[in-house]
């Protein structure tokens, strides 16, 4: 019976679908087989054959040493140096602080005049040609005055950072580690912490009266606290970590523990704390001076000097405002200076972690 598929193509004209092959005719051909010869060589047998192809990445192949301007590695110091003076106004900062560093160390061979030379026959005279900024009631050039007083306030800002700080780390070491000396530094610490520090050292500069000596005293108790507080904090801190543990758990002996591995540690935010402290350390100064219970005269001082023109506001303002725009700058330039280390310092603001 024929298909009915069949027999309408053929009625439409169309060529009816070819029958399938009979399983009896001939065999279908075969695919062409290998070449005859020797076997084709494998694509790589070894590092010889891989340098022969470019490289996709630029990694060295083993053997071989790296391009010579291959960029070196970036150093700890390198990196510190990045950072720090990455920010215009810290260097802008420590540029100024350089100068007037310098004006403060080569006083004699800057300042046009000696800083208590009187000249009576210009007493409050206006900036001129001869005295640039001036001269006060006595007579005394103000800018020679001024040069003078940056070398008191550097030296007895100085001084009292390092006294107050070598204090502080050492009893902020023992209170912090040892469990047994901590009640005792502490309470002391927290009793002196209940005055304001301007308080404190006006009441102890007071009792000791004026002069650099006392001056240097009385800030450096009133600046020891601190310093204890932050380093006991810190040891705290450090001596829960796992090399401290792992120190101990070995025999390693507490005076090693504490002043090998806890303490450099610690010593990078203190670094930082004496640097934005010492600006206020020159302010303290400033202040006590100013108030007649500081440097005495007449030696020059910038807090004294604000003090000895106040009264001149009106007719010569520059007598006060030019020591106490020079104190405003010294100050500044150190808390940015502070600033500027602590991002360098802290892993945390320089994007390491």
């Amino acid at each position: 019976m024929p298909n009915d598929i069949d027999s309408d193509l053929a009625a439409a004209g169309d060529p009816p679908f070819p029958p399938p092959p009979s399983r009896d005719g001939p065999p279908s051909p075969r695919l062409p087989g290998p070449p005859e010869g020797p076997p084709p060589r494998p694509l790589f047998e070894g590092p010889e054959d891989l340098r022969a192809f470019p490289p996709m990445l630029d990694v060295p192949v083993p053997g071989e040493m790296p391009p010579p301007d291959a960029p070196s590695k970036i150093t700890n110091w390198r990196r510190f140096a990045r950072v720090f003076l990455g920010r215009k106004v810290v260097l802008v900062s420590l540029i100024v602080l350089i100068l007037m560093i310098f004006m403060a160390i080569f006083a004699p061979l800057i300042a046009p005049y000696a800083p208590n030379e009187l000249y009576t026959g210009d007493t409050l005279a206006q900036p001129s040609a001869e005295h640039w900024l001036g001269t006060d009631a006595l007579g005394r050039d103000t800018l020679s005055r001024i040069i003078y007083g940056g070398r008191v306030s550097l030296v007895i800002g100085l001084v009292v950072v390092i006294i107050s700080s070598l204090i502080g780390i050492l009893l902020g070491l023992l209170a912090g580690y040892y469990r047994l000396a901590r009640t005792p530094i502490m309470r002391v610490m927290d009793a002196l912490m209940a005055f304001p520090m301007v308080l404190l050292t006006m009441a102890i500069a007071a009792l000791m009266g004026g002069g650099i000596k006392n001056v240097i005293i009385a800030l450096s108790v009133g600046m020891t606290p601190l310093y204890v507080r932050v380093m006991c904090g810190m040891v705290l801190q450090a001596k829960e970590n796992d090399y401290v543990l792992a120190l101990r758990s070995v025999g390693a002996s507490h005076r090693r523990i504490l002043f090998t591995h806890v303490f450099p540690n610690c010593i990078q935010p203190f670094i930082v704390l004496m640097t934005m402290q010492l600006g206020g350390v020159v302010l303290a100064e400033s202040g006590l001076s100013f108030l007649g219970i500081g440097i005495n005269p007449p030696t020059a001082a910038w807090g004294s000097m604000i003090n000895d023109g106040r009264q001149y506001l009106l007719s010569n303002p520059i007598l006060s405002l030019a020591p106490g725009f020079v104190l405003m700058i010294f100050v500044y330039c150190f808390n940015m200076l502070g600033d500027g280390l602590r991002d360098a310092l802290d892993p945390r603001l320089r994007g390491l972690i």
